[in-house]
């Protein structure tokens, strides 16, 4: 089965945060299963890097190297067609990178792996 996780997923998965459920880390540990990162949440976390609102241990391009390449994780690009379904996206979540892992999952009919509340509000499978 193939996910697109959230962002704080791949940053708990990535520390080992307690807060990550047994039944996700079998999922990202199923080598079965594919696991999507959205560019949004690589910008996302340029961004809050960049604005000391996120710290990691390391430059964000080893980061990645380490644990998105590293655990098989495939970068879902950002298409033009998942940027439009925005636009007729319910504002239940007003966080601009969560609205569009939403639309991308929407667009491309996947699960997402997130804590979030909110994302339960879209016409998606969520998963925690």
């Amino acid at each position: 089965m193939t996910y697109l996780l959230d962002t704080h997923i791949l940053l708990w998965f990535s520390s080992g945060d307690p807060r990550l459920s047994r039944k996700v880390k079998s999922i990202l540990l199923n080598e079965s299963n594919s696991i999507l990162l959205s560019a949004a949440s690589i910008w996302e976390m340029a961004i809050k890097i960049s604005l000391d609102k996120l710290v990691i241990c390391m430059p964000l391009k080893d980061f990645l190297r380490e644990h998105v390449q590293g655990n098989n994780i495939n970068i879902l690009d950002i298409a033009i067609n998942q940027v439009l379904q925005l636009e007729s996206l319910p504002y239940y979540h007003r966080d601009p990178f969560d609205r569009l892992i939403i639309a991308q999952a929407i667009v491309e009919d996947l699960p997402v792996i997130t804590a979030d509340p909110h994302f339960k509000k879209y016409p998606i499978a969520c998963i925690h």
